[in-house]
């Protein structure tokens, strides 16, 4: 049996997924969940994950930007000790950070195909716009759980190609709308 391979993420509504919390990415719409009303059932799937996740995957940006604050940050201490994988041809081992766990760069999407035929459990991607849109173009990505928000933004990553490709069928595992317009849509990918 395979591992899963599941990309999580903030998402506006036209399929932005970049600068949830800020403006790193460099358009102006950047910080759009803090602006969204907090309502804590809406970040339940969250806590849901925590407890389905046995690995972290991220792209070298989104390792870069998360080393940097989730190893010491108590929201995150769950994760601390969980492997870790970077998808990156060009980071380097002394790049790597002490005390987050266990980390392995892989250089290719052939080295993830290898690492799902691997033992273990789910391996959840966080961020990584990038790596989740070209992992799911080599047909690696088994799940979707996108937290939807009320925004339009009309600039930034998106985790979907907006290349003209054959159609890919997903079937809903789960959804749910809450009080701030936020919606929760966990998708399985049809094999």
């Amino acid at each position: 049996m395979t591992r899963e391979l599941i990309y999580t993420g903030f998402m506006s509504l036209d399929g932005v997924v970049d600068s949830p919390g800020g403006k790193v990415e460099g358009h102006r719409g950047g910080g759009w969940v803090l602006e969204t009303e907090f309502v804590p059932e809406a970040y339940s799937l969250k806590g849901k994950e925590l407890e389905e996740t046995t690995a972290l995957m991220f792209g070298r940006r989104s390792f870069d930007a998360f080393a940097t604050t989730w190893p010491d940050s108590a929201d995150h201490t769950a994760y601390k000790a969980l492997p870790k994988y970077v998808v990156s041809t060009t980071l380097t081992e002394d790049a790597l950070v002490e005390g987050w766990g266990p980390i392995t760069i892989l250089r290719s999407a052939e080295d993830v195909a290898k690492l799902k035929q691997s033992d273990g459990g789910a391996i959840f991607i966080h961020g990584s716009a990038e790596l989740a849109r070209r992992l799911s173009e080599a047909e690696l990505i088994d799940r979707y759980h996108l937290l939807v928000f009320p925004v339009l933004l009309g600039a930034g990553k998106s985790v979907f190609s907006r290349e003209d490709r054959d159609r890919r069928n997903l079937r809903l595992r789960d959804s749910a709308a809450y009080a701030n317009g936020v919606t929760k849509l966990v998708y399985d990918v049809v094999r």
